[in-house]
């Protein structure tokens, strides 16, 4: 239960992160707020993907999950 809560969590910050990232220029306060959260989202991932690639189960669900998040960070600005 908690590591899909880990999940769900992740992909609204994403979603957030990259529709922020789409839209205006957001100012330096409003960028670290979403990347502090986006890094403690990626840090409550890890252990999960961890335990799934030393279990060897449902691997590329994970892997799809990353390039997808990639792909929303690719043309982010500082």
């Amino acid at each position: 239960m908690s590591d899909m809560t880990a999940l769900e969590t992740a992909t609204v910050w994403h979603a957030l992160a990259e529709a922020m990232a789409n839209g205006t220029q957001l100012d330096a306060d409003e960028a670290n707020f979403v990347l502090a959260r986006v890094v403690e989202s990626l840090g409550e991932l890890l252990p999960i993907a961890a335990r799934v690639v030393e279990d060897g189960k449902a691997l590329a669900l994970y892997a799809e999950a990353g390039r997808d998040i990639g792909a929303g960070m690719r043309g982010m600005t500082p």
